[in-house]
């Protein structure tokens, strides 16, 4: 009998261990090098959800593109084919123009702060744009600008009859309007299309440069805070909406303003380190512009402005009061541009 009672109570012990949530595993998906900070950053995200999970959320994260296309990331989170992906909103102009305001020239002067002041800003516009995924986080790059394989781009009138392959949808409107031709390819392309003659220069910030080999098919690199590029993580909404309270917390506190920053100061400051390696290289120009060639470029970008304005009323949102929030937003964190 005794021994009966002994059993009970330890099976009664025990009983909490077999309600425990059941185990989830992330598929986390990306499209640049393993050996991009952006890796380490994801992981660290799996690993944060796991011990704030309990070590009931596990996951693995599959580096360049091998779930899918660079392009693709953003319906492959909506449809499943990946749990959690890296997105930049940029590559399908038109699809998420309110987020576009990131992308506007001379507006954010720092990783960190900028993604900060981006995520905390754009949560509220995420439910509309983004509807169809669960909304993780926004973050920046470091500021960056043009390299040139054929000439030296100092004035915006330089761009005019060049081939360029922009960041985004804003630098694409941008290279029009100079009178340059757009050349599309996702980040992991470009060094060839630039070796190739189909691209004659490239937006693309410092450190990236020379961890994609760009560096080695360009000559002339301009050193001033022309634009940023805005990224997100999403995650597959089924796939949350099945987790338990205490995994969708986890989830939700690794998906903040604050790990935004954490993110964009880890991949800015890799980005900033590739200046002195460009500098450093046998046949590379890098050059500042004047505070006169800087003001030619402000007042050449300032149309882009009016053509955010215009994508972000068709998504039904007053453009003058969003950018305004935007601004302040990013002089909270100490990053919005002078």
């Amino acid at each position: 009998m005794r021994k009966a009672c002994l059993a009970l109570l330890l099976a009664a012990s025990v009983t909490p261990a077999f309600a425990q949530d059941k185990t989830v595993d992330l598929k986390v998906s990306h499209w640049v090098p393993a050996s991009h900070p952006l890796q380490k950053s994801l992981e660290d995200w799996v690993a944060a959800v796991n011990k704030d999970s309990g070590g009931t959320i596990t996951g693995k994260v599959f580096p360049a593109q091998q779930l899918g296309k660079a392009f693709d990331h953003y319906d492959m989170a909506r449809d499943g084919i990946a749990d959690v992906t890296y997105v930049n909103p940029g590559y399908q102009p038109g699809r998420f123009p309110i987020i576009g305001a990131g992308e506007l020239p001379f507006l954010i002067s720092d990783a960190k702060g900028g993604s900060e002041g981006l995520d905390a800003w754009y949560r509220k516009y995420a439910e509309k744009e983004m509807k169809d995924v669960k909304y993780c986080l926004a973050f920046v790059h470091s500021p960056s600008s043009f390299h040139s394989r054929t000439k030296k781009i100092v004035m915006p009138e330089d761009v005019k009859g060049m081939k360029i392959r922009p960041a985004h949808a804003t630098m694409a409107n941008f290279v029009t309007a100079l009178g340059g031709t757009n050349v599309q390819s996702s980040a992991p392309e470009v060094r060839d299309i630039i070796e190739r003659g189909v691209a004659d220069a490239v937006t693309f910030p410092w450190g990236s440069l020379v961890l994609f080999g760009i560096d080695k098919v360009t000559k002339y690199d301009m050193d001033a805070p022309l634009y940023t590029t805005t990224f997100v993580f999403v995650i597959n909404k089924d796939k949350y909406n099945a987790m338990s309270d205490k995994q969708k917390a986890a989830i939700d506190k690794n998906c903040s303003t604050e790990m935004a920053g954490v993110v964009g100061e880890y991949w800015g400051k890799f980005e900033d380190g590739g200046i002195d390696k460009v500098k450093a290289e046998e046949g590379h120009e890098v050059y500042k512009l004047t505070p006169d060639q800087t003001a030619a470029w402000k007042k050449a970008a300032e149309p882009l402005v009016k053509t955010w304005s215009e994508g972000a009323k068709k998504a039904g949102i007053d453009p003058d009061a969003a950018l305004s929030e935007l601004k302040a937003s990013l002089k909270k964190y100490n990053a919005l541009a002078e």
